[in-house]
């Protein structure tokens, strides 16, 4: 497949036999050699082909093969010709993560990490499967579905100043229970607030670099502060949701004469009954999944208030993103103001200053965009910019990337102790098995600091601050 470069961190696939749109692919050159390897870039052109899409097929630098659309893509279509497709937002629908600040310093909790990461895993159920001790009602379970975190901050789990600090404020509109089959609720009501598995995680970490102290100071990051970060979804709910909906969108696309080049692509016009459907169910598995991170963060602060004090550890909220999402939003485009569906499959909102969207308290610098890296090196904060509106529709990158897959990683893990290898670097691991360590081990992923740097070159993003690792719950 042809890619023309434009500059060092821009490439393009030219639009060629049935494409409506280019490619773009932001990346290095260092880091588009895997990602030529990994064949992502005929995804990002297939995407291209599908009816409404505006401007470019987008992928971001830790793209990586997908389910239908690329993990780290990005399309925006039209509400009067364009699709929605389950395969642009994803089997976890509304995987995310939420970012906490504590007062502890790093020499605090250090001495007592393993304690710590224990203490979590007690605390926070985990791995394939797994079931929370919350047992929803069907009342319950219909009203996480529509009001989200803020059903769990009603119920004790958090505070009002959490849910001004989450991406929607932890509750989109439009989600109607009545979308999700009863497989779906079936699958949700024992799993609210579990981790889950794969690489959901929650990992403890210390401020090791800030590059921008005003932002930092808004944040509530200070050099050598401990942070906790908390990355799940939407659970078997979500899962089921998507499952549900490819089966539906396969007939959609026949019966609408929607050409597909991947059956995995499989969609149906925005406006059309199918559309509003799976718009209105995958709203509702987004509403899940903020429930389920707010009672994730609950467990952690009060993990942290037993064992270091409440006072002292002082937990609070930075920002919680979404990074399997399609949302109604407004965008200029070659100079007209449109609303469009977005799609982010492994890809987070990354607006710029100015937004409504973005919370008060960071509206004049940007939304924060959290991108974590791996168990063994570092995680990034940065600030969306005026860039990433102008090319991006507001997008950016959502994590590493994956460079080996899972039995890849498994085979290069072989006779090696991750756990070990990691305690070397002062890393302390724990996981509901040995083969999630080595699925998720650093190996199995791009350095984030490339991926970072490709983000900031393009003028997408800007950093604020680099969190290195101190422990790390694997689900």
């Amino acid at each position: 497949m042809e890619l023309k470069r434009i500059d060092e961190f821009r490439w393009e696939i030219p639009k060629t036999g049935s494409m409506r749109v280019p490619g773009r692919i932001y990346a290095s050159p260092f880091l588009l050699e895997g990602i030529v390897s990994d064949r992502a870039p005929l995804q990002v052109a297939n995407v291209a082909q599908l009816p409404g899409i505006v401007g470019y097929s987008l992928a971001m630098p830790d793209i990586h093969w997908g389910y239908g659309f690329p993990i780290g893509g990005v399309a925006a279509f039209g509400l009067e010709d364009g699709i929605i497709s389950p395969g642009g937002v994803g089997y976890d629908i509304n995987c995310g993560v939420r970012l906490l600040t504590t007062r502890l310093e790093r020499g605090d909790v250090a001495p007592r990490i393993k304690e710590l990461v224990d203490a979590l895993n007690s605390s926070i159920p985990s791995g394939v499967g797994v079931c929370s001790q919350l047992r929803l009602s069907n009342r319950d379970e219909e009203s996480v579905l529509t009001r989200g975190a803020k059903w769990a901050v009603e119920h004790g789990y958090g505070t009002l100043a959490d849910l001004t600090s989450i991406e929607e404020e932890g509750c989109m509109d439009g989600a109607d229970p009545a979308a999700l089959s009863p497989r779906a609720l079936q699958r949700g009501r024992p799993q609210l607030g579990t981790l889950g598995s794969g690489n959901h995680f929650v990992e403890v970490a210390y401020v090791d670099t800030i590059f921008d102290d005003t932002a930092a100071v808004a944040m509530g990051l200070e050099k050598g502060t401990v942070t906790v970060s908390i990355h799940s979804g939407s659970r078997g709910l979500g899962y089921q949701v998507c499952d549900d909906y490819i089966r539906v969108m396969v007939k959609a696309a026949a019966s609408y004469g929607i050409s597909l080049p991947d059956r995995q692509l499989c969609c149906a016009p925005i406006g059309s009954r199918e559309g509003g459907d799976y718009l209105k169910a995958m709203c509702a598995a987004v509403n899940y999944a903020f429930a389920n991170r707010q009672l994730l963060a609950h467990r952690a602060r009060v993990v942290f208030n037993r064992i270091f004090g409440e006072r002292e550890a002082g937990v609070t909220t930075v920002y919680e993103v979404a990074h399997n999402i399609a949302k109604i939003e407004e965008h200029v485009f070659a100079g007209e103001r449109r609303k469009l569906c977005v799609h982010r499959k492994g890809a987070t909102r990354a607006f710029g200053p100015g937004r409504p969207e973005v919370p008060v308290r960071y509206r004049a610098l940007g939304q924060p965009v959290l991108v974590p890296g791996d168990m063994g090196r570092s995680s990034y904060v940065l600030l969306g910019k005026a860039g990433a509106m102008e090319e991006t529709f507001g997008s950016a990158c959502h994590g590493a990337g994956r460079v080996l897959s899972r039995k890849k990683a498994v085979q290069r893990a072989k006779g090696r102790s991750i756990p070990d290898e990691l305690a070397s670097q002062g890393v302390y691991v724990t996981a509901t098995g040995r083969r999630t360590l080595q699925e998720e081990m650093p190996d199995a992923y791009k350095d984030v600091s490339r991926v970072v740097e490709a983000v900031e070159g393009a003028g997408l993003c800007t950093a604020v601050a680099r969190l290195r690792p101190m422990g790390c719950l694997k689900g």
